[in-house]
């Protein structure tokens, strides 16, 4: 079973051929961020530009680097939510005239979902067997009943699957997400975009428990950063004698180098002790097998470093390049849709859902 999977939600433009859910084939990612870094975020209408000029030659490289004909895909998998409208449009649309033009079976993919299915690819195939194409995969694949921690920049949630396409949301975010938080401190520390690799290599430099941050109080699984924000810009207007009144806009040149590295680093130690105490306790409660990390956020070190230390169960990690959106992790969620059984959708109806959720 090889399934393509193409990957259009924000600002990389991703295709992939994954076989039988666990053995990835190729992995094609072609970035606009380059582009979004002047205006310190994504702009949708560039990214979905730079889209419709990438898709095509990006699905060919990973047929290419796959070694794959169309003969030897068996069905497309496609992201239809959540994510960009604009940047979804181009990925739905091509898959389905795709699906059409090479009678193939089309998968609409949650995009979040997905997210998780990167973790249960445990091999690789022929292409990645040189130094540069070189991808660390968890040893062995994860089992039921599962929690996964899913942290990416619009979602932050825990979520308890008893099987393939069973599962419960066990609490999620009820403002920012855990990446959001990341970006939005890095503006008020003048740090460059993309704000979670720039806080993390700040934080390097920065002592960890400089200051204490509060956590939100919220119900047993619940996430809330928008406090936590917050009490980071009121430390800041501290730090350097000014008011709840001074612009934010302003903090950055009159923050030292060290005042930026012990915020970024006790906040980066905060939000990820939230996230850490969260799982402890699902754990404790609902006694699962393995535990998987999910999303962007998934890439961070700290986090990583936590979570081996501080859980009960050993947990293996996704490799860094299948945390940030790809291909792979739709192309995988799509075979397991199709060896399962579940139903396709109509290439002639598949429409995009912005606003999707798990």
């Amino acid at each position: 079973m090889r399934i393509l999977g193409i990957e259009t939600s924000c600002d990389e433009t991703a295709a992939a051929v994954v076989e039988d859910g666990n053995r990835l084939l190729s992995n094609a990612v072609a970035s606009s961020m380059e582009l979004h870094i002047p205006y310190g975020g994504v702009v949708p209408e560039i990214a979905a530009r730079s889209h419709i000029e990438e898709i095509l030659p990006t699905v060919q490289k990973a047929l290419d680097d796959a070694e794959c004909t169309w003969d030897d895909i068996d069905g497309i998998a496609v992201t239809y939510g959540a994510g960009l409208g604009g940047s979804l449009l181009i990925g739905v649309l091509t898959a389905r005239t795709l699906a059409i033009a090479h009678n193939k079976p089309l998968y609409g993919i949650n995009h979040v979902e997905a997210h998780v299915y990167a973790n249960f690819l445990t091999e690789l195939g022929p292409f990645f067997g040189t130094p540069t194409t070189n991808y660390q995969l968890p040893a062995t694949t994860p089992v039921f009943p599962m929690l996964a921690i899913i942290v990416s920049g619009g979602h932050s949630q825990l979520v308890l699957f008893q099987d393939h396409f069973e599962y419960v949301l066990l609490g999620q975010t009820h403002d920012d997400a855990i990446g959001e938080a990341f970006d939005k401190v890095a503006k008020m520390l003048g740090l460059p975009y993309p704000g979670g690799p720039s806080v993390s290599k700040a934080a390097l430099s920065g002592d960890p428990m400089a200051f204490k941050l509060p956590k939100a109080k919220m119900d047993k699984y619940d996430f809330s950063f928008s406090g936590l924000k917050t009490a980071v810009l009121r430390l800041a207007q501290r730090e350097i004698g000014e008011t709840h009144a001074f612009p934010s806009i302003g903090l950055p040149e009159r923050l030292s180098e060290a005042q930026k590295a012990n915020i970024a680093a006790s906040f980066q130690r905060t939000a990820i002790e939230t996230i850490v105490d969260k799982a402890k306790i699902a754990i404790e409660e609902y006694d699962p097998k393995s535990v998987v990390i999910a999303g962007g956020v998934a890439a961070n070190q700290e986090l990583r470093r936590q979570l081996k230390d501080g859980l009960p169960l050993p947990i293996e990690f996704p490799d860094l390049k299948l945390c940030t959106d790809n291909g792979a992790m739709i192309a995988t969620l799509g075979c397991f849709k199709a060896m399962n059984n579940q139903a396709a959708a109509d290439p002639y109806t598949l429409d995009i859902a912005p606003n999707l959720s798990m």
